[in-house]
């Protein structure tokens, strides 16, 4: 089989290479892998930014997909060959403090697919079975590929954020992350709007209002004027920090009300700000970080309901075989949510 591999340490780097079909170990499930999403670490992998200077290269990269079992080890109980699964990506190692009381999105040890060993932009994809989790008939391949990506905004809707019926929300960032959250949002019954930059007015946010959500272009539009008219000079109830961008955590203090909570979400790096606006206003800052088991089936609820719309979504245009387009294409704020049809990988 082929998949498509980080090969060096520098920008782009992305090349197909050959590989074994893995056997699979007892405790594990062969996965013939069916479609595999583009998320914002993958762009990072891509352009290789210092987060993920550990990578062994050559590295399959790639943590987003759904497939079949099409093999199991001989210790696998809960899963048979035909059943249909995705993968929960980042893999605790069940003995630290944090995995024995339940936290293993934040587990000391933890690894992740794509990044600390091959992932699943391949053919096929030897998982263990405690990473697996099951997928519903009524959930179409191509959504299944982003349950995860799902998770992630159900985990900081759902589980961290205060969010309640009537409640005022900014999503900060219309990538993935941001539109799915500002979905979930809306579906705990918050009056949502998504905030952009400049480039994200070509694809992104458009795709935004067509999925329902009043949208704000920062480089265009008056802050304070759309606040004052969203919220009633109040400021929202509820912003979440879906940027990456060490400007996000700023801004989200402008826009949120006093006493109300901000949740970060994207990961930005070093940012500078004065934190005693935030301690005068009682703000409530929270951090979410991944997902974990309730997360998936929330989210698998959320799609089977319709609350989460994949279809209008997802972007199938683009290729493993020619990645370097959709790459290219998403950092330039030109997809939002690219999904790949893996099965061009198994010759």
């Amino acid at each position: 089989m082929r998949g498509l591999a980080k090969t060096s340490r520098q920008q782009g780097a992305m090349e197909l290479v050959d590989r074994e079909r893995p056997a699979p170990e007892p405790d594990e499930a062969l996965i013939e892998v069916d479609y595999a999403g583009l998320c914002g670490s993958d762009a990072g992998i891509y352009e290789f930014e210092s987060a993920f200077e550990r990578m062994e290269l050559p590295t399959v990269i790639g943590h987003e997909y759904t497939g079949r079992i099409i093999e199991t080890g001989d210790d696998v109980t809960n899963f048979a060959v035909g059943d249909r699964v995705v993968e929960r990506p980042i893999r605790g190692c069940g003995e630290c403090y944090q995995c024995q009381i339940g936290e293993e999105n934040v587990c000391q040890n933890a690894v992740i697919t794509g990044v600390d060993h091959d992932g699943a932009y391949a053919g096929y994809v030897s998982v263990p079975e405690t990473a697996l989790h099951p997928v519903p008939d009524d959930v179409e391949p191509k959504h299944a590929a982003l349950v995860e990506p799902t998770s992630i905004g159900a985990r900081a809707v759902i589980e961290n954020s205060r969010v309640s019926p009537g409640d005022r929300v900014m999503v900060a960032g219309p990538g993935p992350i941001g539109q799915l959250t500002a979905q979930i949002a809306r579906a705990q019954g918050g009056e949502v709007v998504l905030a952009g930059v400049g480039q994200d007015a070509e694809y992104r946010l458009p795709l935004a209002e067509e999925l329902g959500f009043e949208t704000i272009n920062i480089e265009a539009d008056d802050l304070e004027e759309r606040r004052d008219e969203l919220t009633d000079g109040v400021g929202y109830d509820v912003v979440f920090d879906t940027t990456g961008h060490p400007s996000g955590l700023p801004m989200a203090v402008d826009e949120v009300r006093k006493g109300g909570q901000i949740v970060l979400v994207g990961q930005t790096g070093e940012t500078t700000m004065p934190y005693s606006p935030l301690v005068r206003a009682e703000i409530d800052l929270q951090c979410s970080y991944a997902s974990m088991y309730e997360d998936f089936e929330r989210s698998l609820r959320l799609i089977a309901s319709g609350d989460v719309d994949h279809a209008t979504f997802l972007d199938d245009r683009f290729s493993l075989l020619e990645a370097d387009e959709a790459f290219e294409t998403f950092l330039a704020g030109g997809t939002c949510k690219p999904v790949f049809d893996a099965s061009v990988l198994r010759d």
